[in-house]
């Protein structure tokens, strides 16, 4: 029921994910960020504020950090989800590409 919430929120963001605008795990922060810091309404977002703790340093980095055992699984679960969503848009990016298309041709000079 997480993975589903965290999954609606990258689906959500896919553009910015194909053009390279974010990553995943940023999103993973941002996602985590938005649950913390709302009263928790879903069974899905009272797990979050009970499980996970978000903290962040005075350059803007986030840590994402499980309170127990079972947190410490979610966040794991969580961020390997989050890369291989990021492989799964890359995949289907790289779907329909050939070797010819990553050749840097130099201009022609003449």
């Amino acid at each position: 029921m997480i993975l589903n919430e965290f999954s609606k929120y990258l689906q959500k963001h896919n553009d910015d994910l194909i053009n390279s605008k974010t990553s995943a795990t940023k999103l993973l922060c941002e996602w985590i960020k938005l649950v913390i810091n709302k009263p928790p309404k879903t069974n899905a977002e009272k797990i979050v504020h009970k499980e996970i703790m978000l903290a962040q340093n005075k350059s803007g980095d986030f840590l994402i950090v499980g309170k127990s055992d079972s947190g410490r699984i979610l966040v794991n679960a969580l961020n390997n989800f989050a890369l291989s969503y990021e492989n799964y848009i890359m995949s289907k990016w790289l779907s329909d590409k050939k070797p010819h298309h990553f050749i840097n041709h130099p201009k022609n000079e003449n």
